[in-house]
């Protein structure tokens, strides 16, 4: 198939799973058009199968606001004509299901018929599409989508729920590559490549994520405090963000600014998460967990909070532990708990990557969304 995908090209989830499943498309001998305002970040060096068509948007003075949507569905229409298209597999409803519609009907008005399958990630759905302003638009480009995705059972559920919803939506999860989010197979190795963080003795934890108020990136720090009054550790926090700036003074005034590396973003994870010994996700909202997933899949477990997807993802107790958003103290307990079992984690870890490889693999999901297009592409003829 010939697939184009629009997706943020930065370093949220719905552009890293967008991107990861345009590689595993093409690994998989299909042709993938990536159509963005920019080169999604983690194509680097990986194109074979993969094309990137920029998005131009023009600078009028009459417009305050650049219409990107506007551009990208004529954007969209021209890709899809040129290079003879299958469809479009848009991710994160607002705006590109909108953009998605439009090219749509405008290759229609020339006879020419271009499907196109809309991915629901979470915020599009939970915070910004809940919006007023978005709410009416982003409900008919779902109705109006050939075909829905959503990344968890809980966002389909609330789609449904929460924006009224008539037609059906095929839960299809997020996935890791587990040839490539893998574990140290030599200790020895890992102890070696932990040096760049932590003396021997200390425990190591990671924070991944986008440093947005709903990842609350504070008590992840706060638990680290916790953890660090208790056993020797580091802490390493990857991504940045809004509240980067915060989480560097709350980490200066409770004295262990030394104990935290700010690595910022980072484009190779999988070389910094298997260094780990716990994930910390202390999200106010998760619609599945990716940077869990791709921890697991490291056989790194998580101390997460038990919102939205992340109960299909983590089994409580198994292959990580869930607390209630904003429990600093039991978190730091849970982990504290685990760094000092030490048979305990390595039960925990076990069963994370075990997770990971059994459940979320992309050779067991790309089937699932290549599976979907055919059903979407059978239905439009």
């Amino acid at each position: 198939m010939r697939i184009g995908i629009t997706c943020y090209p930065t370093y949220g989830g719905s552009g890293v799973v967008a991107t990861e499943l345009g590689i595993e498309l093409a690994a998989n001998g299909h042709e993938v058009h990536f159509i963005s305002y920019s080169q999604p970040f983690r194509l680097t060096g990986r194109d074979t199968g993969i094309f990137y068509h920029e998005v131009p948007v023009s600078n009028y003075p009459l417009f305050e606001f650049p219409p990107y949507d506007l551009a990208l569905a004529s954007r969209m229409a021209e890709v899809a004509e040129f290079y003879n298209l299958d469809l479009l597999h848009v991710h994160y409803a607002i705006p590109h299901s909108v953009s998605a519609l439009l090219a749509r009907q405008m290759l229609a008005a020339r006879g020419r018929r271009l499907p196109f399958v809309t991915t629901l990630h979470g915020t599009d759905i939970t915070l910004v599409g809940l919006d007023r302003s978005y709410l009416p638009i982003t409900r008919f480009s779902i109705q109006e989508s050939d075909g829905v995705t959503s990344i968890s059972k809980y966002l389909k559920d609330k789609t449904l729920t929460d924006f009224e919803i008539s037609r059906p939506i095929e839960v299809i999860s997020n996935f890791v590559n587990c040839d490539v989010y893998t574990p140290y197979r030599d200790e020895a190795v890992r102890d070696e490549a932990r040096r760049r963080f932590a003396e021997p003795g200390e425990a190591i934890l990671i924070h991944l994520s986008n440093f947005r108020p709903v990842k609350r990136v504070g008590d992840a720090v706060k638990v680290f405090a916790k953890v660090v009054e208790q056993l020797p550790a580091r802490l390493i926090l990857v991504g940045d963000g809004p509240d980067r700036s915060a989480a560097e003074w709350l980490a200066h005034d409770l004295g262990i600014n030394d104990k935290i590396h700010f690595l910022g973003k980072q484009e190779r994870v999988n070389e910094l998460l298997p260094l780990a010994d716990l994930m910390l996700m202390p999200s106010q909202l998760e619609s599945f967990g990716l940077a869990a997933l791709e921890a697991m899949a490291c056989r790194v477990p998580t101390i997460a909070t038990q919102v939205g997807g992340v109960p299909e993802l983590i089994d409580d107790g198994v292959s990580g532990l869930l607390y209630p958003v904003g429990d600093v103290e039991a978190m730091a307990e849970g982990a504290i708990g685990l760094l000092k079992d030490r048979n305990r984690l390595e039960v925990m870890r076990d069963e994370a990557r075990k997770t990971a490889r059994s459940r979320f693999c992309a050779t067991l999901v790309l089937p699932l969304y290549v599976k979907y297009y055919e059903q979407v592409l059978n239905s439009a003829q």
